[in-house]
């Protein structure tokens, strides 16, 4: 399974790593704008629409920094697993069981001061989120049981579960919508850009993609799992434990990706309701793929992600292109960064 994993060379961004991360992207522009042409319509003018619409003002900025957030996080949670050699495709479940679990202290301990009942929310996102990946990461780890099969399947469950409690037990008194109460006011994540929903996750999800690079690049854990993804025989002959190693990283890739239901439920939405996530989990692998599991990678390719989900919410109002063009653009960045394009830099430097 490891086999399949792009786990990076180092945490950092060198020359060959930027390139290699911008050859999907550009790709997936140059194919997405001859399917445009063939649609009759101009790629430049749709291309700038698109960028108008995502950094065109302060107001547009803070809309794309708040949909990238959660992609960051989830990005980071997938990237975790893939440098130990797991591939969690879970992150989604997390981002449900985690998102829930904040709502729930959110609204029932109200009483508590602002700055208790938020991390307790955000605690108990962290701990349902991780203990959410650890079957899976014992499965993986003890009985070498495929970790996409199991983390796919408790996806499924994730969303079904949290789907009955809040249609269920959970369901808000009077309300005709599956959603829990609202979120105590001071349980809401302070925001940064006001009244946009840029909040303080975005800075705990920068701040977390730089710890994750230090510990990538600075120390002995870091070394250790990313040796154990490359070559588990040879990390096992070093003496490293490679199945305690994967279930330790199971388990903080599911705690970043319960973060990152935390964060949307008690910055963003304020409540849980059914459909909580528009797909974040699932993205968040083409982010780490794209980015190249490196942390200026992940951020930009949050960053290209989140831009395309703001901008694509509003560019039907300004012109007659449809959501569905922005939809296969994204399909294409994901496409393409699944493949490998490393050879083309290998080749160059053979030649020169």
């Amino acid at each position: 399974m490891s086999d399949a994993v792009i786990i990076p060379a180092k945490t950092g961004l060198p020359l060959n790593a930027i390139a290699s991360a911008l050859v999907p992207l550009v790709l997936a522009l140059v194919v997405a704008a001859v399917v445009l042409a063939l649609a009759g319509y101009n790629p430049f003018e749709v291309y700038r629409l698109l960028a108008v619409e995502s950094f065109g003002s302060s107001r547009r900025i803070a809309a794309t920094l708040s949909s990238t957030t959660p992609l960051i996080l989830t990005g980071l949670a997938t990237a975790i697993a893939f440098r130990a050699g797991a591939f969690n495709v879970g992150v989604e479940g997390c981002i449900f069981v985690g998102g829930l679990a904040a709502a729930y202290v959110g609204f029932t301990y109200a009483g508590l001061p602002g700055i208790v009942l938020i991390v307790m929310g955000l605690a108990a996102s962290v701990i349902v989120g991780a203990l959410w990946m650890l079957v899976p990461g014992l499965l993986k780890a003890r009985l070498d049981v495929d970790e996409v099969v199991t983390t796919l399947m408790l996806n499924f469950i994730a969303i079904s579960l949290t789907a009955y409690l809040v249609n269920g037990p959970l369901l808000a008194p009077g309300s005709a919508n599956s959603a829990t109460p609202m979120v105590a006011t001071a349980a809401r994540l302070p925001r940064l850009m006001p009244p946009s929903t840029l909040n303080i996750g975005f800075i705990i999800a920068v701040l977390l993609l730089a710890l994750y690079w230090l510990w990538g690049n600075r120390t002995a854990l870091g070394f250790e799992t990313r040796l154990a993804g490359l070559n588990a025989r040879f990390a096992t002959a070093q003496g490293i434990d490679v199945p305690m190693l994967i279930i330790k990283m199971m388990l903080l890739s599911g705690a970043i990706g319960g973060l990152a239901g935390g964060i949307h439920a008690l910055g963003t939405v304020g409540r849980f309701v059914s459909g909580f996530s528009p797909g974040y989990g699932f993205t968040g692998i083409a982010v780490a793929l794209l980015g190249r599991g490196t942390a200026p990678g992940m951020f930009l390719a949050a960053l290209l992600f989140g831009a395309l989900a703001t901008s694509g919410a509003t560019i039907q109002l300004f012109s007659d292109v449809p959501i569905e063009i922005v939809d296969i653009l994204q399909g294409m960045i994901m496409i393409f960064a699944v493949a490998r394009f490393g050879w083309i830099f290998a080749r160059r430097r053979r030649v020169a």
